[in-house]
């Protein structure tokens, strides 16, 4: 299978490495493991989790690259990218498109439909003393 190279993504203050799979020599690379189905949206508890996770690294060590994969790349990566970019502030849809400059592909239909009925709760917002969105 002929998968899309790693692709960074920078809003912010947040960066995110969205990948495929990783390899049995980077799998240590990754902290934690949330499965969901492949092409559905990540269940509450993965959101919770996830946005969870970003406010704690992103507080910790701040400028950070979070990696986050799925098997291709190309679905339920970008969706919790998509929902970090949300939750700082973003339209749906210029998170949708933010993200298909660079991974070209990403998001099915179902996917789509989820973030366009998605409401943050802005749990990764507030701004800083220049304006900009920062992870509180």
């Amino acid at each position: 299978m002929n998968r899309p190279a790693p692709v960074e993504i920078s809003y912010e203050n947040m960066r995110f490495l969205i990948t495929h799979n990783p390899t049995n020599a980077t799998l240590n690379k990754f902290t934690e493991d949330w499965p969901f189905d492949d092409g559905a949206p990540p269940p509450n508890q993965i959101v919770d989790d996830w946005l969870n996770l970003l406010k704690s690294k992103f507080r910790e060590e701040p400028g950070c690259c979070v990696a986050v994969h799925c098997v291709a790349g190309l679905g339920r990566a970008p969706v919790l990218v998509a929902l970090a970019l949300i939750e700082c502030g973003m339209k749906y849809e210029d998170a949708v498109q933010f993200i298909r400059q660079k991974r070209r592909g990403a998001f099915n239909s179902k996917q789509l439909l989820y973030l366009e009925k998605y409401r943050p709760k802005m749990r990764l917002r507030f701004r800083d003393t220049n304006g900009h969105c920062c992870v509180q």
